[in-house]
């Protein structure tokens, strides 16, 4: 009988599964979510590129806008002329005058206005008052109104310097109109006060009364 090569005390042991085709297989699920992080990590600053760039586009369109079309601009005021309507010193009767203003709004929205005054002054002293009702000037648009006046000859007559004045031929007056508004661009509402300092003369024999040429402008915002 043939007998067995191997002792019947020893065992056969299995071969040992071979190592490689296990680290090959690691090392390609290490390539794999190194790759997946990269791409992860392009996305990411891609995306934070992207939003950056917004930004900064947003931020420069609303610096431009805010210089620009947004920028509140102060309104300009100006006297086209004085009419009397009423009155005359010669006789000491109360004197009434017309004062025609305009209000030029530069802005790209309205600037509404309140209740607008106008004193008179004679050589420093009040001797008229006038008001006119409030009102919206339309953006770009120019508004005009008419301010009316009353005047006070007996104030005029008891200022030191009427006599000389009026020996001269010629009485001159200073007015001071203001008005007080807000100017309310996109979010942006911004309180305007714009004032303006005049001369007019009032003529002793012809009882007419002229707009000086020099004017003062001010405007607060």
């Amino acid at each position: 009988m043939a007998t067995s090569p191997f002792s019947p005390t020893e065992q056969v042991k299995p071969l040992a599964p071979s190592s490689r085709y296990s680290v090959r297989s690691h090392d390609l699920e290490d390539d794999v979510a190194s790759l997946h992080i990269k791409l992860s990590q392009r996305k990411y600053v891609h995306c934070c590129g992207l939003a950056s760039a917004m930004f900064l586009i947003l931020a420069v369109i609303a610096i431009v806008l805010g210089f620009t079309v947004f920028h509140v601009k102060g309104p300009k005021i100006t006297m086209n002329g004085v009419t009397i309507t009423n009155g005359s010193l010669t006789d000491g009767s109360n004197i009434t005058i017309m004062v025609d203003v305009s209000i030029k709004n530069p802005n790209v929205a309205s600037f509404r206005y309140e209740n607008t005054s106008t004193l008179v002054y004679f050589n420093e002293t009040e001797v008229g008052e006038g008001r006119s009702p409030a009102g919206v000037a339309k953006a770009r648009r120019t508004m005009r109104m008419n301010v009316t006046v009353d005047i006070v000859p007996a104030k005029i007559v008891a200022v030191p310097e009427f006599e000389k004045e009026s020996k001269a031929g010629a009485l001159t007056f200073t007015s001071f109109t203001r008005a007080h508004g807000k100017v309310k661009v996109a979010m942006v509402k911004k309180s305007v006060v714009v004032e303006l300092n005049c001369t007019m003369v009032y003529n002793l024999a012809s009882g007419g009364i002229q707009a000086g040429d020099k004017c003062r402008r001010r405007v607060r915002l």
